[in-house]
């Protein structure tokens, strides 16, 4: 099966003819000459911008592209398209504006268009959604193969799949350019890396490592001493445990300010499930109380990466729709929801707003043993832009003062004591 190519295409604020990524970048620089045999005929998964030099939106994007070509080195491919200077290209793959990004995926010749965020955060939570979905497919059957090339006689890998390892190369091939993840089989080329040695003929390499029995499977780790993998020996539990290598090293999701309802839909509509607290008017908390239930809420969206789940986060009163939808109804805060857009259905934090109880909560409902409700009336709530929070203390608003001096008083609008 192929892999996906992401593609972003790039513009700049200013008029030059100069490339926005150089050799030193991460960024792999694409054109006529080099996209089919680079793109086309890869079997990695691909991030592509296509640009243009004059385009603010794209050299807006210089930045988060290379931070995220940087995060996904060895994992999936980062490329860019200058399309005002290669036409030909952004009109193959239909593109009409500036900045686009593709996903060239299992089918490089109809490319997806990336529909996520544009910070590096967003950008390497999108391709590593569709790096599980491409293995997912390929092990179902789904991507019209199978990175297993059987031969008549069974579960054999080919050689193109699998890197040769002799007491020669194994220096040079594996401990010298390992990468957070250490093996490559062709459903994950460029995340993890396959590889076999006959240990009867090359023995030094063997003996290093103390194999004394055949087959011996070991993972080799950047920095680590390599372990015996103690899983299954099936073609599903060797993908499963490569993915687990990955997500071990990947990062967490991006907790997010909802701020628009572009914010709020693309998280939820992108993600299985989408976790939203609702905190405290800044006022009772002040910027030492939020953080941490910011820091709670970070987490714990580490804890449970491996989801690929969104998390989101508001201030009580701020979104009062989103708030009535839920059900959390103006009082209780800080609270929690998690929501699935797909069912339109909504879970509530019934625990405290701990470590503890969160994840008591999201365990609840990973394994589908939490209790739903409708998402108020089936579809999502109204969301209101807002600005973001400045990091900072809340402030009472400043009272008007009322300069009474000039002001006469007739003796009928003074009280007596007496009267009094």
């Amino acid at each position: 099966m192929r892999s996906f190519i992401l593609g972003v295409l790039g513009c700049s604020l200013v008029l030059s003819a100069q490339a926005f990524y150089s050799a030193s970048d991460d960024v792999v620089e694409l054109n006529p000459s080099n996209f089919n045999k680079e793109v086309l005929q890869s079997d990695s998964l691909w991030l592509i911008e296509f640009y243009a030099p004059w385009c603010g939106h794209c050299q807006s994007l210089t930045a988060d592209w290379k931070k995220a070509a940087t995060t996904l080195k060895g994992i999936v491919k980062v490329g860019a398209v200058d399309a005002d200077q290669h036409k030909s290209l952004g009109s193959q793959f239909g593109v009409k504006g500036f900045p686009t990004i593709k996903v060239f995926g299992a089918n490089k010749n109809k490319p997806e268009d990336y529909q996520g965020g544009r910070t590096s955060q967003a950008i390497v939570d999108g391709a590593m959604k569709s790096l599980n979905s491409l293995v997912k497919d390929r092990l179902s059957g789904k991507s019209g193969g199978s990175g297993y090339k059987q031969s008549g006689g069974g579960g054999a890998g080919s050689k193109q799949d699998v890197v040769e390892l002799t007491d020669d190369n194994f220096d040079k091939m594996v401990l010298q350019v390992l990468r957070p993840l250490v093996w490559t089989l062709q459903k994950t080329k460029g995340k993890v890396r396959l590889g076999a040695m006959d240990a009867t003929v090359h023995q030094a390499v063997s003996g290093r490592y103390g194999i004394r029995g055949f087959p011996t499977i070991k993972i080799f780790r950047k920095g680590e001493e390599p372990e015996d993998y103690q899983g299954g020996r099936t073609r599903g539990d060797i993908i499963a445990r490569a993915l687990d290598l990955f997500s071990d090293h990947a990062p967490p999701p991006e907790l997010l300010e909802i701020l628009s309802e572009d914010t709020l839909k693309k998280t939820c509509v992108d993600s299985q499930l989408c976790v939203i607290g609702v905190l405290p008017h800044i006022l009772d908390t002040g910027a030492a109380g939020r953080n941490g239930y910011l820091e709670v809420m970070t987490k714990m969206a580490e804890k449970y990466k491996k989801k690929s789940w969104g998390w989101l986060w508001t201030e009580a009163g701020t979104q009062m729709e989103l708030e009535a939808a839920l059900g959390i109804g103006g009082f209780g805060y800080p609270a929690m929801a998690a929501i699935n857009s797909r069912k339109m259905k909504f879970a509530l934090l019934r625990g405290s707003f701990s470590e503890t109880g969160i994840h008591e909560f999201l365990r609840e409902l990973s394994v589908g043993r939490g209790s739903t409700a409708t998402l108020g009336n089936g579809s999502m709530p109204k969301v209101h832009t807002v600005a973001p929070w400045d990091g900072k203390d809340g402030q009472l608003p400043e009272e008007d003062d009322y300069d009474l001096s000039d002001v006469d008083l007739d003796d009928d609008d003074i009280l007596s004591k007496t009267e009094l």
